[in-house]
């Protein structure tokens, strides 16, 4: 399939399924994007790290993958569910997450 849907989740269900430790959060972003405002228990792997990282993940856990818009998260999607893992993406990304009042620490 040349174009797939890659399954995606608001920022509050991200926020929610963090709380009830309903997912990983693996944030996308480069270190030093990080400094503009992450989300508290966020994981950091950047995307071009990413592959060679994949085997670190849960295989047991859903995978939700953020960055600044949602466009590199989603390629993290779909490269993690192309390697088996339960993957969606935070939509909007970390843009989104700041718009909707969710907390970020600086």
């Amino acid at each position: 399939m040349l174009f797939s849907k890659t399954r995606s989740m608001t920022p509050a269900q991200a926020a929610a399924a963090l709380r009830g430790d309903g997912i990983v959060l693996v944030d996308v972003r480069e270190p030093a994007e990080l400094r503009g405002g992450r989300i508290d228990g966020a994981r950091n792997i950047p995307l071009g790290q990413l592959p060679d990282r994949l085997g670190e993940l849960d295989r047991g856990r859903r995978i939700a993958f953020v960055c600044q818009s949602g466009a590199r998260s989603g390629r993290a999607t779909r490269a993690a569910a192309k390697a088996g893992l339960d993957a969606v993406n935070v939509s909007g990304g970390v843009m989104a997450w700041a718009r909707a009042g969710l907390p970020l620490t600086r």
